[in-house]
């Protein structure tokens, strides 16, 4: 890969892997925090409304599976890209 689109590429990836990450995190957060506070007995109700992405009229609970797929493929993707792209010491 020519040096200028290989650094087009490794600034685009590290663009993508911030907003890919984020959902992601939160997912695992408010999921494992909700299994957590509920064994303590604390119905924590707004942290499943957060970890299932249902924002009072705002349901983004059909879509989000996918684009989290989505997400994570792409970083997958473009990681590797780059990884395989790199120039090899001697």
């Amino acid at each position: 890969m020519p040096r200028s689109l290989q650094h087009r590429a490794r600034r685009l990836h590290r663009l993508l892997v911030p907003l890919a990450a984020a959902p992601l995190l939160l997912t695992a957060a408010s999921g494992s925090l909700y299994s957590l506070l509920l064994e303590q007995g604390v119905d924590a109700f707004w942290l499943l409304k957060i970890h299932t992405r249902r924002f009072g009229p705002l349901n983004l609970q059909p879509y989000y599976s996918i684009l989290l797929g989505i997400f994570t493929l792409v970083v997958i993707l473009s990681g590797l890209s780059l990884w395989f792209s790199r120039p090899r010491r001697a």
